[in-house]
């Protein structure tokens, strides 16, 4: 039998999920109306809080899962700071929270209750012609980005780790699409797969708004609290995405948040990726990212070599490149395809500003918003 949805998660297990079917009511009060999706370690569900009459979205973990654990701490910090900053409204919020026990009680299945967002920047950069953002949509965009960035780095000391277009949402302004979901749901149920005395469930799109919202920074299961020292050591980060002291598995802090935010920006706004990060044979590679790294901005910083003891694998003793992987014959302007002359040079020096080697060499967030190329029209 074909596998679905997160079936397909190379470490499902069906134990792992809690078997949610449509209609079924949690906490007395949320009615599932349908499924939205899944993430690795989630499925997330369109619901009715019946006591408010509005509609909320149940993101309900695996069993005991850590990145819950760690979610549920961010939100409940987030909530308590009471704070005035503008990127507070651009950071996703948490309604409710409460867990589920499995038959046996022996597990528990943590569950999160949020304000519905509509469509991630994948979505609508697949929606945009070309299936990539324009330069009049990636500036505010970004701008709304740099201002949630700026809140979690400074008041609330939260680093992100995991800055990807899936987890950048927009905000619902026409919640028409929301009861266009639901009455779809009514008239046409979702295909689903019974297994036992549990269904899957196949994810329904929800609708095109009449007008999007604003981006929403969400997923927050892989961040960190910034630490007395204000680094970490952690593997973290989407592969693609890595920071170079995270690959060369050295101390870091909230700026490889702004490292991560630079490629996510070209990777929005071009037809390719900044970063491969792959061998011949398509598998992940920390050497081939390093050498694309070394063509875009150059040879590391000696100094920096010398803080990692993991960088002599890469680099001899003088700081020359040594390993297999070929330094690729290219630079940002070589690859960069969508605009020309003055426009490109400010729109590259704002991506080399955030593409630096050292931490201490980026922007701040808050720096970045004063930009001349995101501030420009």
């Amino acid at each position: 039998m074909d596998k679905v949805e997160e079936e397909k998660l190379a470490w499902y297990s069906h134990d792992n999920f809690f078997p949610v079917k449509i209609g079924d009511i949690f906490q007395s009060k949320y009615q599932v109306v349908g499924k939205l999706g899944y993430g690795g370690y989630s499925t997330v569900w369109l619901c009715r809080d019946l006591e408010e009459h509005v509609y909320a979205t149940l993101k309900l973990y695996e069993r005991d899962s850590a990145h819950a654990e760690r979610e549920i701490q961010v939100y409940e910090h987030l909530k308590s700071l009471k704070s005035c900053h503008t990127g507070t409204v651009l950071v996703r919020t948490v309604l409710d929270k409460f867990h589920l026990s499995s038959t046996d009680g022996s597990h528990f299945y943590q569950c999160l209750v949020h304000p519905p967002l509509g469509m991630s920047l994948c979505e609508l950069r697949n929606r945009c012609p070309r299936k990539v953002f324009p330069e009049n949509l990636l500036k505010p965009t970004l701008i709304h980005i740099l201002l949630a960035l700026d809140f979690l780095h400074t008041e609330a000391r939260v680093i992100h780790t995991d800055i990807q277009e899936k987890n950048i949402m927009l905000n619902i302004e026409d919640e028409s699409i929301l009861v266009d979901f639901e009455k779809a749901e009514i008239l046409n149920p979702s295909p689903r797969k019974v297994v036992g005395d549990r269904a899957i469930y196949h994810s329904r799109k929800l609708g095109i708004p009449k007008k999007h919202g604003r981006p929403v920074l969400s997923d927050f299961g892989e961040a960190r609290f910034g630490s007395e020292s204000g680094t970490y050591c952690d593997d973290v980060q989407p592969f693609m995405y890595r920071a170079p002291e995270v690959l060369l598995r050295m101390p870091w802090n909230e700026k490889i948040d702004i490292w991560n935010l630079a490629v996510v920006a070209w990777d929005l706004f071009e037809q390719g990726h900044l970063f491969y990060a792959q061998d011949e044979n398509k598998r992940e590679s920390d050497s081939h990212h390093l050498a694309e790294m070394i063509a875009y901005l150059g040879p590391p910083p000696r100094d920096m070599l010398e803080k990692s003891e993991y960088a002599n694998k890469y680099f001899d003793s003088s700081g020359k490149w040594k390993c297999f992987a070929e330094i690729p014959p290219t630079s940002l302007a070589d690859i960069e395809s969508n605009l020309e002359g003055e426009q490109q040079e400010n729109f590259l020096r704002f991506i080399r500003k955030m593409l630096q080697w050292r931490p201490e060499d980026r922007p701040t967030a808050k720096e970045l918003l004063s930009d001349p190329w995101l501030r420009s029209t």
